[in-house]
């Protein structure tokens, strides 16, 4: 079973501070794109936004705040942050928080974890920002302990960067556990990652980009016994305005593999419509 076919993802609040107006926008987003036909939201996890998305001074929200005031705005779509840079925040506190919205929104937590890249917005906040390979190793162990804790009544895991011991994680999660998500298209780590520790990825590209993607992605799964088939593979797309166009690319992305994708955008209300109709038809 697919994790989602058909997300939105809020990437960017707009590049005005309007006080609770700013988040009326975005829940209103939410809600059109769940009547729309969407079946999953994601928003940024950042500290600043990007400057693609109007820079650091543009609104940025925590993401389990918003995403737990989302569940209470929305009553059937997944939500999940696309996805939390494991530099942010110890995977216990991520594990906690997952589980929380996974609670409150009934069941429709997803966890989005990557290798974290925005080196500047950490050199703003104090964060640290270590090596690629340190990143790697420690979304690694991360995503160790955080499927231990949403799945185990009590978990213990103790690596070289993370460690929990006797830990609970009460209440459990609605399911019994939580579908993992993890970002980027790293051919050598990242997607071995996928293969080992997900239940869904998200890539970049174009569908040539995709389809050799998912190829290496499958040749991780081969090399460590795990089924190809398990994994929900989708795709970041920004949409195009000739939405013929947009549905030819959906389709072109479909026929090498992907079996939904996230579309970019706080999108207006009649767009959303008409893309949300665009995914329906291609990924039904």
């Amino acid at each position: 079973m697919s994790v989602f076919k058909r997300g939105l993802h809020l990437g960017s609040y707009g590049s005005v501070d309007d006080g609770a107006a700013v988040f009326e926008r975005a829940c209103a987003s939410a809600i059109l794109a769940e009547q729309a036909g969407f079946d999953a939201i994601s928003v940024p996890d950042h500290l600043h936004q990007n400057g693609t998305g109007g820079g650091p001074q543009s609104p940025m929200f925590e993401a389990y705040t918003m995403l737990g005031a989302l569940a209470m705005r929305t009553t059937k779509v997944k939500l999940f942050a696309l996805v939390s840079p494991v530099t942010l925040r110890n995977p216990g506190l991520l594990a906690k928080a997952v589980t929380s919205l996974d609670v409150i929104s009934a069941g429709r937590a997803i966890l989005g974890l990557g290798a974290a890249w925005d080196v500047d917005e950490h050199a703003a906040f104090g964060v640290d920002f270590p090596s690629t390979g340190e990143r790697m190793d420690r979304l690694d162990e991360a995503l160790s302990v955080c499927k231990s804790l949403m799945t185990n009544e009590q978990s213990t895991f103790a690596g070289r960067h993370y460690s929990v011991a006797d830990a609970y994680n009460s209440p459990r999660p609605i399911r019994g556990s939580i579908p993992v998500l993890v970002g980027g298209g790293g051919e050598k780590r990242t997607l071995d990652i996928v293969a080992r520790h997900a239940d869904a990825c998200n890539v970049f590209g174009d569908a040539l980009t995709v389809k050799h993607k998912f190829q290496v992605l499958q040749e991780h799964c081969d090399r460590v016994g795990r089924d190809y088939s398990e994994i929900t593979r989708t795709v970041f797309v920004t949409p195009h305005k000739d939405i013929v166009q947009f549905e030819s690319q959906l389709f072109e992305l479909a026929e090498v593999g992907a079996q939904g994708v996230v579309v970019l955008g706080m999108l207006e209300a009649d767009v959303i419509q008409e893309v949300g109709s665009a995914l329906m038809r291609v990924f039904p």
